[in-house]
């Protein structure tokens, strides 16, 4: 309570200010002068898309309100792009590389519980439920930034020397079952048309000082992967469990010892892992051994080199344990994302672009994280790199700020200003134009 408590006053404070917070540096005084003009639209447009969520492959309104300001800065537009995604093309007056810029649009079926004049009222289906929905992981702030960045570029197309290419994708946050997600679906559909980048760059909110950037060369983000483990036993009595085969008890001595592949079997410098198991379901009465139980979980790894014996080794656990007490079981893993790894060399130059425009203490290192993200499936079709921007409000660390799709999550909005001066100055740094 003391933290949601203290989020209201801060955000109080925040409407009742200018939302400018940064020292401006690294931009030449056009450019400059274009930055500040957009951040209330920015601002504007955030709150906009955060009152009015959409779920993954329904973002049609917030593909809509994308698709009609690019083309009001006379880009080239294409919409559809994976059912509901946004590409628009902006072609500097000189030649040079082409580069692409990437936001995700989805939200989550989260209800919001931030007291914010804008929160999110909006509710849908997911999974035949009916749930609130918010945008708790920041995307609404992805698509504002990027919408910023290209007002700005936009206006110094005379100046660029080269292409670059707006990617609003939809679904990051979990394909369809038996679907592809949002990067792979863009990919698969020619998301880049005729033009091929030389690299490719995204960005996200994430709970550390508002101000900040954080860039890690190698590994960023782990690869997230499904597994699905159906355990059959032999239904009995539960006063007989002698006469039959306890798949309850058989899934209950899985669980423990698939614990055992990441701490005992797998390398924890070179490859760290995590296997959780999230449901487990099996039985229909107190009193009755069931012939089955089915267990789901994620599986999140860093290391792409070692999957295939990570995997050889989940299989061969369960299938055993399983074999151990009498019983089957039967082990499907589902690919959801890849790890997410930015090359060094292009993560260098990155990081120098990054540090002039917002200083050397604003970009911070720091270590890999185990959530997942889709933007790895550009990054093996183009060279690619993925950060974060700090979103948490000044006084409140890490550890007390509301994690990424948590319903209490908050952007402190000035953060937003540190957001698009690092994609501009990324950008500028490969296509000119003013940095």
């Amino acid at each position: 309570m003391r933290f949601v408590a203290r989020l209201v006053v801060v955000a109080v404070v925040l409407f009742a200010a200018p939302v400018h917070a940064q020292t401006a540096t690294g931009f030449a005084p056009p450019v400059e002068s274009s930055i500040q003009s957009v951040i209330p639209r920015m601002i504007a447009w955030r709150r906009d898309f955060h009152q009015h969520p959409e779920l993954s492959y329904e973002e049609v309104r917030t593909a809509r309100i994308v698709a009609q300001h690019l083309r009001s800065l006379r880009l080239e537009v294409r919409t559809g792009v994976a059912q509901t995604g946004v590409v628009g093309v902006l072609r500097g007056a000189r030649p040079g590389p082409v580069i692409a810029l990437r936001a995700d649009m989805d939200a989550l079926p989260v209800t919001e519980e931030v007291d914010l004049p804008f929160r999110s009222r909006a509710r849908g289906r997911y999974n035949g439920q009916d749930v609130g929905i918010m945008h708790a992981c920041g995307h609404d702030t992805h698509v504002a930034v990027l919408m910023a960045a290209a007002s700005v570029l936009a206006a110094r197309r005379n100046e660029i020397a080269g292409t670059i290419i707006f990617v609003f994708q939809p679904s990051e946050e979990g394909a369809p079952p038996g679907g592809m997600g949002g990067a792979r679906r863009m990919l698969a559909e020619n998301v880049f048309g005729d033009l091929q980048p030389e690299a490719i760059f995204g960005l996200h909110a994430w709970p550390a000082p508002s101000g900040t950037v954080t860039m890690i060369p190698g590994p960023f983000m782990a690869g997230s992967d499904r597994i699905d483990i159906t355990v059959t036993g032999s239904q009995t009595h539960g006063a007989q469990p002698h006469a039959g085969i306890d798949p309850i008890v058989a899934s209950s001595q899985i669980i423990n010892a698939l614990q055992t592949v990441p701490s005992r079997q797998m390398d924890a410098v070179r490859s760290p892992v995590i296997v959780t198991i999230g449901m487990i379901q099996g039985g229909v009465r107190y009193n009755i051994i069931p012939q089955t139980v089915q267990m789901q979980g994620t599986i999140r790894y860093l290391n792409p080199d070692t999957r295939a014996d990570l995997y050889a080794r989940i299989r061969r656990t369960v299938t055993e344990t399983a074999a151990a007490t009498g019983a089957t079981a039967e082990v499907t893993i589902t690919e959801n994302a890849i790890p997410t790894v930015n090359p060094p060399a292009l993560m260098a130059r990155t990081r120098a672009a990054v540090a002039r425009s917002l200083g050397e203490e604003a970009v911070l290192s720091g270590l890999p994280v185990m959530p997942a993200e889709d933007f790895a499936y550009f990054q093996q079709a183009v060279p690619g790199v993925f950060f974060f921007y700090g979103v948490n409000p000044p006084g409140v660390s890490a550890a007390e700020a509301a994690p990424n799709h948590n319903p209490r999550f908050f952007v402190h909005e000035p953060a937003m200003e540190t957001a698009l001066r690092a994609m501009l100055a990324i950008a500028l740094d490969r296509v000119g134009g003013g940095a």
